[in-house]
């Protein structure tokens, strides 16, 4: 990530936290996934927007004519703040309207719902059933069918807030395959509540108190609050793979054998 785009992305987050969206982050956070969808599509509009030599009054002017009326007021002036700002790579845009929708949704969260755990969830579900996994993540199909998939397995299932998310994931993957983009949208969500989350793979299920104690460990070393997702893989053979952002902690028995096979290859 260029300077410029953490500079605009970080104008962008506290831009959003002044719009004090309060209840209405939900509909503010698919308005933004919509808005990057449109964006998304038209490669001389996203072009126009992360233009770093063109007139900034004009680049809002841009985003105020296409969208005019069709989004509420603070994620029309979400827009704004993103036209306006300087960008390293028009990619940075895109990703940064996905990570303001999925904070905005975030805010929107009621109390006893953990969608990290639910985003994790629907991913163990989907690398489990590779039927499921093609049907997702097919570049041929419609991002329309798509989005009813996600409806039809979710609805009713997880909170509205998941469904909103997880449907905008498989419509607008950018590149990216469905079990990075759900684990990056649980950080970015977990970030927004204030902790975490490490992804935890062993042979077996790890007991409670383990668990515990891992996180404790984690928490201390990454100086903030961690929540553990386990996943269970009978193909590590033995030890833990710990997963934080994009820090991987690999103490596992596949992994030392892999290494000895790469020394004696070579």
């Amino acid at each position: 990530m260029g300077s410029a785009t953490r500079e605009a992305l970080a104008s962008a987050r506290a831009a959003l936290t002044a719009s004090a969206v309060s209840g209405a982050s939900l509909a503010v956070g698919e308005e933004l996934f919509s808005a990057s969808r449109v964006i998304g599509s038209s490669s001389q509009l996203l072009q126009a927007i992360a233009d770093p030599g063109a007139d900034t009054a004009a680049k809002v002017a841009l985003v105020d004519s296409v969208f005019g009326s069709s989004l509420s007021a603070p994620a029309q002036q979400l827009l704004r703040t993103l036209a306006s700002s300087r960008w390293s790579d028009q990619e940075d845009v895109l990703a940064a309207i996905e990570e303001l929708g999925l904070r905005a949704i975030a805010d929107s969260v009621p109390s006893g719902t953990l969608i990290e755990q639910e985003l994790f969830a629907f991913g163990t579900a989907v690398a489990s059933n590779a039927e499921l996994e093609l049907a997702i993540s097919n570049k041929l199909g419609s991002a329309d069918a798509k989005s009813s998939l996600v409806t039809s397995l979710l609805q009713g299932k997880a909170s509205d807030q998941t469904v909103a998310i997880v449907k905008q994931l498989v419509q607008q993957p950018r590149g990216r395959r469905i079990g990075e983009l759900l684990r990056h949208a649980a950080s970015v969500v977990a970030d927004e509540a204030g902790f975490g989350v490490a992804t935890v793979t062993s042979a077996t299920q790890i007991a409670p108190a383990q668990l515990q104690r891992l996180a404790a460990v984690l928490s201390g070393s990454y100086g903030r609050e961690l929540r553990i997702n386990q996943v269970v893989d009978p193909a590590v053979l033995g030890g833990l793979r710990v997963q934080v952002g994009d820090d991987v902690i690999d103490g596992s028995i596949a992994s030392r054998l892999n290494d000895v096979r790469i020394q004696l290859a070579g």
